[in-house]
């Protein structure tokens, strides 16, 4: 009621109404800013522990864990962690067993006879023109920390794996760049192929490398361009992946999904496999290809079903058997290759013979799915976070916004908006980016290329580099 003991007019309580909506923005606005400011001084200082901590065995971990800082778009301003809850989502069951077992593992020891092997490969055209043919994704500081993703895939892997054990196979394009990148690596350990060949090709050539120097070796193979968060829980699911490997299983690593993606594929979780140092294993009930948003919310459903995030564990030699079972001709040209990997001129030779000859096959359908209507391969359910920053979207949802604005990737002072929310904006070329009354859109402006799409079409951008390309632009691609 009002002063006079008469009640409020409409007009009134709509008034104190948005006074109590504009006072509610404006305090989650503060306390996200505080967030992520706290997100970002914990990020700090937990690679300052990573790097200058002392393991419980009293020894520092071996190698110079620093190396050159990646490319940098012109952006200034920090990219933060996402604000807001996290957005993993874990499954309430696995399939009638209960909760995740913690798995318990001592970060500073690394673990004997594993080789932790990065793909990077492929050119992020959906990405594009962010990421080009010679300067992919992987090679990019898309966190703006200073660290290109691939160096932030040494530094997750570093723990389990000495450098003397890290391999990353590339393509002759990127091989100088990912040695200036990767100062650390040894150059017998960096592979570089002759053309894309697919996974397959590429995890089977450090397969068929590793299983001549070291018959006992066990390969991890952990994508270059992918993002990470849960560094305790990454680690812990890859030694378990690694007690699994151990018993001859090709073991896949699962996601938890937090939405019912339409853009991965899908791993159905069967029995427990019951390893008494692996409590989490359990085998591969099914691989499903990227389904339709109604499948996908059913398999969200049922909990029974991960992502695959193309992560795979496994004893070299037995990759190579399986290779040989399922695909004799790769892995027969695979072995003629890797008999003459240690000497220059031999080693050319085979490349140039040999290499254009391979299937053209990813290691998902080389092997592991029909290996898993057999039985031989096992998933480790994990529950850290990850996202594969395929496109434009996934990126944008990695950075925080304030309230009915765009997300900016670069220096926030070169965009300038009225009546425009959602969407992201890169503004890499250093000039002034304005957008009046457009919402969710995609905005990269470099400087020899600028795409305007929108998030809704970011997927399809790959199909505009394509259209590009016939059209004559290949120089800015």
């Amino acid at each position: 009621m009002d002063k006079t003991g008469h009640g409020l007019s409409v007009e009134q309580m709509f008034s104190q109404i948005m006074a109590v909506v504009q006072k509610s923005n404006f305090d989650i606005a503060e306390l996200r800013h505080e967030c992520n400011e706290l997100r970002q001084v914990n990020t700090i200082l937990e690679r300052h522990i990573r790097e200058n901590g002392i393991p419980s065995n009293g020894q520092r971990l071996g190698g110079n864990l620093t190396a050159p800082p990646s490319p940098q778009l012109r952006a200034k301003s920090p990219f933060l962690a996402p604000s807001g809850p996290s957005s993993v989502y874990v499954p309430p069951r696995l399939g009638g067993s209960g909760d995740l077992s913690v798995y318990p593992f001592r970060k500073s020891v690394d673990i004997k006879d594993f080789w932790a092997v990065i793909p990077a490969g492929g050119a992020g055209t959906r990405l594009w023109p962010l990421s080009r043919e010679s300067c992919p994704k992987f090679l990019l500081d898309l966190s703006l920390r200073g660290r290109s993703l691939i160096q932030a895939t040494w530094d997750r892997l570093l723990p389990l794996a000495t450098p003397a054990r890290m391999m990353v196979v590339t393509g002759v394009l990127h091989n100088d760049s990912v040695r200036d990148q990767l100062p650390d690596i040894l150059p017998g350990n960096l592979l570089a192929e002759p053309s894309p060949k697919e996974s397959g090709a590429a995890i089977g050539l450090a397969a068929a490398v590793l299983s001549r120097r070291n018959p006992y070796a066990i390969l991890g193979s952990f994508a270059a361009d992918h993002m990470i968060s849960g560094a305790d829980a990454f680690l812990s699911a890859v030694a378990e992946a690694v007690v699994t490997a151990r018993h001859n299983h090709l073991v896949t690593i699962g996601i938890a999904p937090s939405t019912p993606a339409t853009g991965f594929g899908y791993i159905r979780l069967g029995e427990s496999l019951e390893i008494p140092d692996a409590p989490n294993a359990r085998l591969v009930s099914q691989f499903k290809e990227k389904p339709d948003a109604k499948t996908a919310a059913s398999y969200l459903s049922t909990g029974d079903y991960r992502w695959n995030g193309g992560m795979f564990v496994v004893k070299a030699q037995f990759l190579m058997d399986l290779l040989k079972t399922y695909q004799p001709e790769l892995a027969d040209g695979l072995e003629r290759i890797a008999a003459a990997w240690d000497d220059d001129t031999l080693r050319e030779k085979a490349l140039l013979e040999i290499w254009p000859t391979l299937p053209k096959i990813a290691i998902d359908h080389a092997v592991a799915e029909p290996a898993a209507l057999e039985g031989k391969v096992a998933v480790i359910p994990a529950t850290f976070g990850w996202d594969d920053v395929g496109d434009f979207t996934s990126l944008s949802e990695l950075i925080p916004a304030e309230i009915n604005q765009p997300r900016v990737l670069g220096d926030s002072g070169l965009v300038v908006t009225e009546q425009t929310a959602g969407g992201i904006i890169v503004p890499a070329s250093g000039r002034l980016v304005a957008c009046l009354g457009v919402d969710d859109l995609v905005i990269v402006d470099t400087n020899d290329a600028l795409l305007v799409t929108t998030r809704a079409r970011s997927q399809e951008v790959k199909k505009l580099v394509a259209k590009c390309r016939e059209a004559g632009w290949k120089s800015t691609l």
